[in-house]
C-alpha cells in the first residue's frame, strides 16, 4: 500500500488492537474525531467506546490513567496533541511509567505508548513545535523512539505495542503527509534501537533524526558529496555502534538537529564519538541545530529551523578542513 506517515500510522493501530484485544487507545479527540491529525481515525467505529476512548483535557490525566491501564494488565496507547502540553504529564513518566519496573524487581511492567507530534516548519503557534528528544531521553527507564518516514513509523509503533516498557513515541508533525511511501500491508517490526543507514559513503558521516533526515538528504544529493547518511529512528537507546562504525569509516562527522543546540542529542552523540573514536577523526564532530532559545512565532521559524542551505553551508565547512 503507499501511505504517508498518518495512514501508516493508523494502520498499525488497526492491526495492533486487531491483534491483542488488551490494546486501548485514549486521548483528547481520539474517538469519535480521530485524533487532531486523524492517526486514530475509524478505530472508535471499528472497535467501540470501551477501546478508544475520549479523554478530558488533562494531560497529567491521560498519562497517569495508561500507567495504571498498564500496571493493570492493558496496553495503553495515549495520544497527547502537541509536544508542549505533554509536559504536564511528565512528573507521571518520571515518577512512575519510567521506575516502575525497577521499583518492584521487574515484578510489574509498564507496556504502554505515549505517542505526540513534534517538531516544527508547519507555522504552529506556541507549545505545538518542540522537540522534547533530549528531555525523555535522560530519564532511565524510558525509550524514546523518533521515525522519518512512514515505513518505519507503521513498523516501529507495531515493535513498540509488543514490548513491555514504556515508549515515548514522537511523530513529526511536518512529516505527517509531506510525502507517501510503499509499505506492507501485513504486521511487520522494525528494530528499536537500530539506526538505519540511509545511504552509505565514505567522505562523511552525517546524523539525523525526524524532520531533518530529508533535509540532510535534499542537502548531500545537491552538494554530490559521498557522504554516509544515518537516521537514528531511535533516540534512546541509541545505536552506537552504527555510529562510531560509520565514524571510524569516513573521519568526519555532523549531526543535525531540530532541537536547539545546547545540550541537546548532538552533544550526547559527539561526546560518545570522542570517547570512543576521536583518534580517528580528521576534523573536529560538528553540530547543526536550532539556536538556543524558545521556539519562535510562525514568521520567523525559517531563520530558526535548521534547512538545506545550512547544512550544505556545513558541509563546505568540515570538508574544507
Amino acid at each position: 500500500m503507499m501511505a504517508n506517515m498518518v495512514t501508516a500510522l493508523n494502520n498499525a493501530h488497526d492491526l495492533i488492537m486487531k491483534e491483542n484485544d488488551k490494546v486501548v487507545v485514549l486521548g483528547e479527540d481520539v474517538a469519535k474525531d480521530g485524533g487532531v491529525f486523524r492517526v486514530t481515525d475509524g478505530l472508535f467505529q471499528k472497535y467501540g467506546p470501551n477501546r478508544v476512548l475520549d479523554t478530558p483535557l488533562a494531560e497529567s490525566s491521560i498519562i497517569g490513567t495508561a500507567i495504571g491501564m498498564a500496571i493493570g494488565g492493558l496496553r495503553p496507547i495515549a495520544e497527547i496533541q502537541f509536544a508542549g502540553f505533554m509536559l504536564l504529564g511528565f512528573s507521571q513518566l518520571l515518577n512512575h511509567a519510567a521506575r516502575y519496573r525497577a521499583r518492584t524487581r521487574s515484578t510489574l511492567t509498564v507496556p504502554m505508548i505515549v505517542r505526540t507530534p513534534v517538531s516544527g516548519g508547519v507555522r504552529t503557534l506556541e507549545h505545538h513545535s518542540d522537540s522534547p528528544e533530549t528531555y525523555y531521553s535522560h530519564i532511565g527507564g524510558l525509550i524514546v523512539v523518533e521515525p522519518s518516514n512512514p515505513y518505519d513509523a507503521k513498523g516501529l509503533l507495531i515493535r513498540a505495542a509488543h514490548m513491555n516498557d514504556p515508549v515515548v513515541f514522537l511523530e513529526p508533525t511536518k512529516l505527517y503527509r509531506l510525502f507517501k511511501q510503499e509499505i506492507p500491508d501485513e504486521m511487520y517490526e522494525v528494530p528499536i534501537g537500530k539506526a538505519n543507514i540511509v545511504q552509505a559513503g565514505d567522505d562523511l558521516t552525517i546524523i539525523a533524526n525526524g524532520t531533518m533526515v530529508p533535509v540532510v538528504k535534499d542537502a548531500v544529493a545537491k552538494k554530490g558529496t559521498n557522504a554516509e547518511i544515518i537516521d537514528l529512528r531511535t533516540i534512546n537507546p541509541l545505536d552506537e555502534t552504527t555510529i562510531i562504525e560509520s565514524a571510524k569509516k569516513t573521519g568526519r562527522v555532523m549531526i543535525v538537529h531540530e532541537a536547539s543546540l545546547s545540550f541537546g542529542l548532538g552533544a550526547e552523540v559527539a561526546a560518545r564519538i570522542a570517547e570512543k573514536a576521536i583518534f580517528e577523526l580528521d576534523a573536529p564532530v560538528m553540530r547543526v541545530a536550532a539556536p538556543s532559545l524558545p521556539y519562535p512565532q510562525p514568521g520567523y521559524e525559517k531563520y530558526f529551523v535548521p534547512n538545506t542551505e545550512k547544512v550544505s553551508q556545513a558541509i563546505d565547512k568540515i570538508m574544507s578542513v
